[in-house]
């Protein structure tokens, strides 16, 4: 680790051409004092720590404004790529008022200031950027592209967007006709029917659960998505990563002419994290007339301190996660022909911990599907997997990592989930080391531990047959 100083001078800011001035004194020239004499030039100091790593040399600084970065400084490709994030989400969305935060994060870049929705468009067409916005449980992202001679400019219009969205009565009203439309279809999607049935079984009471609705749609304006997003979107809990051929000195404004339009803080409660553990396991049919049945089986995961989540991210390559190379394919697919596809996941998101999977089959061959999942998951922690499994599964983790980083937005959207899950600015160097160091021992340990399929809820959306398992309550969502 080596820390630098910068000192952000007048000559260092104009590199980026049309920088703003941002509001509240850090950047440029002072006003003048009444008395007609020039005041002294601001120049405050920018210190940026730096790591050296294997993926990537990684500059951390925070702003004057007070932003948290991550930048690497990638000269060859002229080309900024720029991820903000905020902790704070759907979750968030007052009751009754479920679908709130899609509405601003879709508004964001329908028109603000004084362009609107076809002008703001038109506005990045002609800067050649991309601007988007999306909000999921826990976190509320924006992402925005642009060459390195049009950054500042780009970096503006996100600021005008930030500062003084619309909000307009057209954006607003086909955000809404898109709800619509999504409620109707999603009654005939299997996979959202199955995440449906899981959170009714396993945490109904959560926030986590709640659904958009025709009735908390019908509850929605235009100034309550005003009003949150400035609950959302706050300079305090703004963390931003960036890659592309700019340097601290250069971003530095950029981020805070971005943040000066964001309220300093706002109340956000924090979400309570679901305990899968506690909950009894579930066995769901939920009734759709399709020829295939969807299979979804889900159980506790583990923590990424967790001495046993390396070996466990290991030992899914294996079950699932390895495509055509995992049991489950093998077994399932080539060898018996029950499905297209199955595979299998480890989420280590502490606030709701899982190793899930599934696959579709036939209706008929639905409870010859389940049974073969489960005799798969009895032979895992039967006899574990062999060390021919383990090298492989290693070889293929830490040969085709470099390929999250073969573009500035991979890189950015990179960092940002190591800041995000607070991994710490060496997990890129880390990372393949731990793997390495996972044991056939460690593998075989967690395989007896986790894959018992007596700890998996199965829940099965489609006309399956051979299964005998309770019919989901028809009842409304919590």
């Amino acid at each position: 680790m080596r820390t630098t100083q910068f000192l952000l001078a007048s000559a260092a800011l104009s590199a980026l051409a049309g920088c703003s001035t941002i509001s509240g004194g850090f950047y440029g020239a002072p006003e003048a004092p009444a008395d007609g004499t020039l005041a002294e030039t601001v120049k405050p100091s920018l210190e940026v720590t730096v790591h050296d790593g294997e993926f990537a040399e990684i500059q951390q600084f925070v702003t004057p404004g007070g932003v948290s970065v991550w930048l690497v400084s990638e000269p060859s490709i002229p080309i900024v790529a720029v991820q903000m994030a905020w902790k704070a989400g759907t979750a968030s969305d007052p009751a009754g008022a479920e679908g709130l935060s899609q509405l601003v994060t879709y508004s964001i870049n329908e028109g603000a200031g004084d362009l609107d929705s076809l002008g703001f468009q038109t506005a990045m067409e002609d800067l050649n950027m991309s601007f988007s916005c999306g909000a999921g449980a826990e976190w509320t992202s924006c992402s925005v592209s642009s060459l390195t001679e049009n950054a500042s400019a780009a970096m503006a219009l996100v600021a005008t967007a930030f500062a003084a969205p619309r909000f307009d009565e057209g954006p607003f009203e086909r955000f809404l006709r898109e709800e619509e439309v999504g409620l109707q279809t999603r009654e005939t999607n299997p996979n959202y029917l199955a995440w449906r049935a899981t959170a009714r079984a396993l945490y109904p009471d959560h926030p986590f659960a709640r659904e958009t609705t025709a009735e908390s749609l019908a509850n929605l304006t235009a100034d309550m998505a005003r009003e949150h997003m400035r609950t959302l979107m706050t300079r305090d809990r703004l963390i931003v990563t960036a890659v592309g051929a700019v340097s601290p000195e250069e971003l530095a404004p950029l981020i805070d002419e971005v943040a000066a339009g964001l309220p300093e803080t706002s109340a956000v409660a924090p979400v309570a994290p679901v305990d899968l553990a506690s909950v009894p396991v579930a066995q769901v049919v939920v009734d759709l007339p399709q020829p295939q049945s969807l299979v979804r089986f889900i159980a506790p995961g583990i923590d990424r301190a967790s001495p046993d989540f390396f070996p466990a991210f290991v030992l899914n390559y294996t079950v699932g996660g390895g495509g055509f190379e995992s049991r489950l394919m093998k077994t399932l697919r080539v060898a018996r022909g029950l499905t297209y596809g199955i595979s299998t996941s480890l989420d280590p998101n502490p606030a709701m911990l899982t190793w899930s999977g599934g696959g579709q089959t036939k209706n008929e061959s639905a409870g010859e599907f389940i049974t073969g999942i489960k005799d798969e998951m009895k032979a895992f922690v039967a006899s574990g997997i062999t060390g021919a499994e383990l090298a492989d599964a290693k070889a293929y983790l830490t040969g085709s990592y470099p390929l999250g980083f073969d573009s500035n937005a991979k890189i950015a959207r990179q960092m940002m989930t190591v800041r995000q899950e607070n991994l710490g600015v060496d997990y890129f160097d880390r990372r393949n080391k731990l793997i390495e160091g996972v044991t056939l021992e460690d593998v075989n340990r967690v395989a007896r531990t986790h894959l018992d399929p007596a700890r998996y809820s199965f829940i099965i959306v489609g006309e399956p047959q051979g299964v005998e398992m309770p019919a989901l309550s028809d009842s409304p969502a919590p």
